[in-house]
């Protein structure tokens, strides 16, 4: 950890006390988790105190940790001969929040993550904060503090499903307002909820539920190692039992003129 971020994390334990956490640096950006409830208060300190001078919001995103810290074809069950998949029933989609093997150590299911720039001290911040309900996540919206984050909160709304509570026009933004779900939650099925086509006898877009089934791609590992050395046994047993045999006759005769010349 560098001198600079180290003098941040002090400004900001004596300016927020435990309302906002340090978190891992990454690329030389800090990191702080800040409190649902001192969202709004913390981000407007940043922007106005010239200790701080956050004066623009760059970027705003949602993120959904269902399956974070989980990989779901790395196992060490899987077979050794053949085709085999790697993992049965742990990919996301196929457990709840609550029953999630990995990625324990993160609070809360849904957050949003601002990255912010001072011109003033030539810096930037990366910010965090949990929406506490799973169920309905909402947290409070930054478009009064920067109005950079209108369109960035439509899309965290229109991807992940995350409200955000005061926005002036929260609406979708990059699907279309006939559609179901949030399609960046790591629980919403590929193949989609709706299907789209045109209509020839209304003339018109029509939507109609997905008639895909649901399916689990399975990668197809070719386990090339015990496969190889079983061929290479089998050629070898079979390169010797040709030898053997061809060796029995000629044994066989001279075993016989021996006796009958005797």
């Amino acid at each position: 950890m560098n001198d600079k971020i180290k003098s941040l994390e002090e400004s900001f334990k004596d300016r927020f006390g435990n309302r906002v956490t340090a978190g891992a640096s990454t690329a030389g950006i800090p990191t702080f988790e800040v409190a649902v409830h001192s969202w709004l208060e913390v981000c407007r300190t940043l922007r106005d105190e010239e200790e701080f001078g956050y004066q623009q919001l760059t970027d705003l995103c949602g993120v959904d940790y269902l399956s974070y810290g989980q990989s779901e074809w790395q196992t060490t069950d899987a077979t050794d001969t053949g085709f085999g998949r790697g993992v049965e029933g742990l990919g996301a989609g196929r457990f709840a929040w609550a029953n999630r093997p990995e990625g324990k150590d993160v609070p809360q299911r849904f957050g949003v993550v601002a990255h912010l720039l001072s011109y003033r001290h030539n810096r930037r911040l990366r910010l965090r904060c949990f929406a506490p309900d799973e169920g309905m996540p909402i947290v409070p919206s930054l478009v009064d503090v920067w109005s950079s984050a209108n369109w960035c909160e439509r899309e965290a709304f229109d991807l992940f499903g995350i409200g955000l509570e005061g926005h002036p026009d929260l609406r979708r933004i990059l699907t279309d307002y006939g559609f179901t779900g949030h399609p960046f939650r790591k629980d919403f099925p590929l193949i989609g909820n709706v299907a789209v086509r045109y209509d020839a006898q209304k003339k018109r877009v029509v939507y109609e539920p997905v008639e895909i089934e649901p399916r689990v791609l399975v990668p197809r590992v070719i386990r090339a190692d015990s496969r190889y050395k079983s061929d290479a046994i089998d050629r070898a047993a079979d390169t010797r039992a040709e030898q053997l045999a061809a060796a029995a006759p000629a044994a066989g005769k001279g075993s016989g003129k021996g006796n009958g010349n005797g």
